[in-house]
This record gives C-alpha cells, structure tokens and sequence, in this order.
C-alpha cells in the first residue's frame, strides 16, 4: 500500500506523533539495551575500564545502535501489511502511516551505511562484522524470518555478532566458552520470545509471521530445555576456565554460577508463564531477575579485576 502514505493506514485511537517523536519511536530505542552485549567480552577481559578500550566498546555500541534502527527501519516497511494485521505492532510509525514509506527506507540505507562506516573509523575488522550484521538482518528480514527454526538462529545470531563486535573494536580474544554462552543464551531468548507470540496469536500467528505456523508449543519447550542446558553447562565450564587462569584466592567465578543459574531459570519461569514477547521488558521489570543479575555482576567482576 504505498499509495495513500499520508493517510493514517490503521485506526489509532491515539493522538498522531509528530514526525520526529516517529521516527525516534519506529528506531526503538528501548531496543538498544540488546547492544550492551559489545561490553561483554572487554568486560570478561578486564579491559573495558582502560579509557581507550571503553572508547571503542563505546563507539562499537553507537554502531549497532546506528545499523539496529536502520534495520527496524527497513524491516516495518518490508512487513508494513503484516503488521497493519497485528494487534499492537498495527499502532508502529510506519504501519500506521505517520511515517511515509519512502522516507522509511532512505534513512534505513543511511542509517545502516554511516553504521558502517563508522565502525571502519574505530576498526576495520568492526566493519566487517557489522556489514554481516546488516548482511544477516537484512536477509531476515526478506527471507529467514518465514523458515522454521532458520529465523530463531538468525536472530540469535545478531546477538552473537554484537558480543564479537564488542570484542573486534578493543581486540581482544573470545572464549570458546563465551561463545558458546553467548550462542545459546541468546538462542534461549529467542525461542522464548517465539513462544509467547505464538502463545498470544493463537490461530492468528501465521498471519503475522508465516514461520509461526510450523511451530507447536511442544517443540519449542523442547528447544528452550536443549538451549537452557547448553547454556548452563557452557556457562559452568567457562566460570571453571577462568577460575584456573586467574588462581584467585576466593572462587568468585565459580560463585557466580548461583545466581546466573537461578536468574536463567527464573527467565524460564517468566517464559512459560507467557511474559517472553519482549525480552528487554522481562529483564527491565521483573525485580527478582536484576536482583539476580546484580549479584552476579559483582561476583564476576570481583573475579576479574581482584585476580
């Protein structure tokens, strides 16, 4: 429908944005919270309080938060009719009309272009792993996102590629470990944030994304219980790696498992309950969880910087 663009395209019973109050709200900023990940391996290393290495974390995080807009940019106006269909994603900038479709993907390619770009000014190999971040959620968006099981790894996979750009702008080396944290932690969130849409849309799921249709509530418990213990055990085994090189005097990696435990099956919990559709608000209201993950940081980085 790109005919009528100035027209609101959906019934909104709220007040219209102004166009700039739009695109800030069709960029999601509360989505940038996920880039946080590109201090996850300066910060494993123990390097993320040199000014030098925050500078560039840093400069990597306005990176993916340039290429992230720009992608959801592209992606709501690829999906404009879908979500014009959904209960809430219908209420969006683009599907609603405030925002002009044209404008939309002009400033996605800006947006995705200067990430780049940006990240080829602080190090190169950043660019290259942000060109295959907008390489992988482009390609989603167009294709991935309507096969089964192919779209929960590609979107996995753009958070893995965040912690490897955090670690690829400071230069620093990942663990098998860490990746393998990382790989199915995030694989975990995903497929929890796949059960609570299909949970919510019932027999309508398939008319907001097709992939949802191939997915029964029993497989995807099933592939949230393999990345759980995947990602508990890999967590355990990275704590036990780094515990040996640092030959601290107190087990504060080993320490740290507790409350990582606790808080992944406390996110389990939550997901099974139907309050997976959007991660970011789990983590942001659930107390018990940033009770959690607060014990947890002081632990790790008590193990990092007293050893």
């Amino acid at each position: 429908m790109d005919g009528d663009l100035g027209a609101r395209a959906v019934s909104d019973p709220r007040p219209a944005r102004s166009l700039p109050l739009a695109l800030l709200v069709a960029a999601r900023p509360k989505q940038w919270v996920k880039n946080l990940l590109v201090f996850a391996a300066p910060g494993a290393a123990g390097v993320v309080d040199r000014s030098a290495a925050f500078a560039e974390a840093s400069g990597a995080f306005a990176c993916f938060c340039l290429a992230a807009a720009g992608t959801y940019y592209l992606n709501d106006a690829a999906d404009v009719e879908a979500d014009r269909r959904h209960p809430t994603k219908r209420f969006r900038p683009i599907a609603s009309g405030e925002i002009p479709l044209p404008l939309a993907r002009v400033l996605g390619v800006l947006l995705i272009l200067g990430s780049v770009a940006l990240g080829l000014a602080i190090e190169p190999h950043l660019a290259v792993v942000l060109a295959c971040y907008v390489t992988l959620t482009t390609t989603y968006s167009l294709w991935l996102k309507h096969i089964a099981v192919v779209d929960v790894v590609a979107v996995a996979a753009g958070f893995v590629l965040r912690a490897i750009g955090g670690a690829a702008a400071v230069d620093v080396p990942i663990s098998n470990w860490f990746f393998i944290v990382a790989t199915f932690g995030s694989l975990f969130m995903v497929v929890g944030k796949r059960r609570a849409e299909v949970g919510e849309m019932g027999d309508d799921a398939p008319a907001t994304r097709r992939s949802l249709s191939a997915y029964s509530p029993t497989f995807l418990a099933e592939l949230q219980t393999v990345s759980t213990a995947v990602v508990l055990v890999g967590y355990c085994l990275w704590a036990f790696e780094k515990a040996e090189l640092a030959e601290a005097s107190m087990p504060w990696f080993q320490l740290s498992i507790v409350p990582f435990g606790l808080a992944i099956l406390r996110y389990a919990l939550l997901v099974d309950s139907g309050h997976g559709g959007a991660p970011e608000d789990v983590v942001l209201q659930d107390r018990t969880l940033q009770v959690l993950g607060a014990i947890w940081a002081v632990l790790f980085v008590a193990g990092v910087y007293t050893s």
